[in-house]
């Protein structure tokens, strides 16, 4: 089967990718000539899941899944949340995001925090929403150099490394987007 992923991350597709190697075939935005920025204008993780995967399926007619991911921070009360991407300004990087979050975190004992992702799979016009959670915490400076985004300052719940230090296939097993591409895959199986 032929699955659409939307989105532009290049890690997350590689993610994907490899998660659903041998099950799917997963094609890119551009692989089905979409070359425009995907809408994500709503205040929810799952309303902005579900604006990607619909614009996709109302302009393009294939099947796709999109998500959504917000790092929720305890002492920050749930933020960056929704506006994890662009939580250090509009055009930040993702290490402009990182700085800002560990600089609002100085001085904090509490560095409790989850990655949330909403995955929504559009198929054959009918839509389905899965979610995947990862419990953790922010460290205090970055550690490692693989993943991509927050990965090098978000250590997982038992587990003594980041993200960023893990393999893609041992971050597939334990985070919050390889949780519900987990979900999506059980479901695809029925």
């Amino acid at each position: 089967m032929k699955l659409c992923f939307a989105t532009n991350n290049k890690g997350k597709l590689l993610e994907i990718q490899t998660a659903l190697a041998g099950h799917y075939d997963i094609v890119s935005l551009q692989d089905i000539g979409c070359n425009e920025e995907l809408p994500e204008t709503q205040k929810t993780i799952e309303g902005n899941s579900l604006q990607k995967a619909a614009y996709v399926w109302d302009n393009y007619q294939v099947s796709c899944f999109a998500d959504d991911t917000g790092l929720e921070i305890n002492a920050l009360n749930g933020e960056p949340g929704v506006y994890s991407a662009r939580y250090a300004g509009p055009a930040c990087s993702p290490d402009d995001n990182m700085d800002f979050v560990l600089e609002k975190l100085k001085g904090t004992s509490n560095r409790m925090a989850k990655f949330r992702t909403c995955i929504t799979l559009i198929l054959n016009g009918k839509t389905h929403q899965f979610e995947g959670i990862a419990l953790g915490e922010i460290l205090l400076e970055r550690q490692g150099g693989k993943g991509f985004g927050y990965d090098p300052i978000f250590q997982p719940e038992g587990f003594t490394k980041s993200f960023a230090e893990m393999s893609i296939e041992e971050k597939n097993t334990i985070s919050h987007r390889g949780q519900a591409i987990q979900k999506l895959l059980v479901f695809l199986r029925k």
